[in-house]
């Protein structure tokens, strides 16, 4: 048994909270993708009218291949569910995101859900955030911002893709991994993060989850509420 086991166990279970008539939004990563591949198969044994808004080019691949019905977030007004992963989520239930750089469009889907769920495996748990905090950002203030994290205390990376080109986002953007050591107040940080000009999205999250799927190593998994 192993965390890809609890990840497939979790993601057919998660697919009790998929109701009919309703538009979810599906974020990216190892979890989402297991759970999109179990919801193309669910909602056409159901045969349930489910709309589906992806957070980045991966996962709308994902998602076409199972037959989803997808529409862009400007076909819509609200988001009923989205069921997403995360980088790392602490003792308060904020959330790192932004490992797959869709921070912004995922913190966007998030922000007006009605009901957001979280799958992750247990090595993403932490008391307080350790890990870097990926930062969106303009190209035109790339030496600028870079400038104003530093002050702040933060070591930002620009992120990088073979051969060393830069990661650009689907926004057009670049993103900076900031090692601000760890984080007993990200709420705080990400406030200060988003004042430095030129910054799109900070992967800070401190909108809680409503659910939390957790998948243990021994194959199975839990829910937190």
């Amino acid at each position: 048994m192993s965390y890809d086991d609890a990840i497939e166990a979790l993601s057919k279970d998660a697919l009790r909270f998929v109701k009919n008539n309703t538009v979810l939004g599906l974020g990216s990563g190892r979890a989402a993708t297991a759970f999109v591949k179990e919801l193309g198969v669910h909602i056409k044994k159901k045969k349930m009218n489910v709309r589906a808004v992806p957070t980045s080019l991966q996962i709308k691949l994902v998602a076409e291949r199972a037959g989803i019905h997808l529409v862009s977030s400007d076909q819509i007004e609200k988001i009923d569910t989205v069921f997403d992963g995360a980088d790392q989520i602490d003792g308060q239930r904020n959330l790192i995101k932004g490992g797959g750089g869709a921070l912004l469009r995922e913190n966007i889907l998030i922000s007006c859900a009605n009901q957001v769920i979280i799958m992750a495996d247990a090595t993403k748990f932490v008391r307080h955030f350790n890990r870097t905090v990926p930062v969106e950002i303009h190209p035109f203030a790339r030496n600028t911002a870079k400038k104003l994290i530093e002050d702040i205390g933060g070591k930002p990376e620009i992120r990088t893709i073979e051969r060393g080109y830069p990661f650009i986002t689907e926004n057009g953007n670049i993103i900076y991994d900031c090692d601000f050591g760890t984080i007993k107040a990200p709420a705080q940080l990400a406030s200060k993060i988003k004042l430095v000009a030129g910054v799109v999205e900070v992967g800070i999250f401190t909108r809680k989850p409503d659910i939390i799927y957790k998948a243990n190593e021994n194959g199975k998994f839990e829910i937190l509420r």
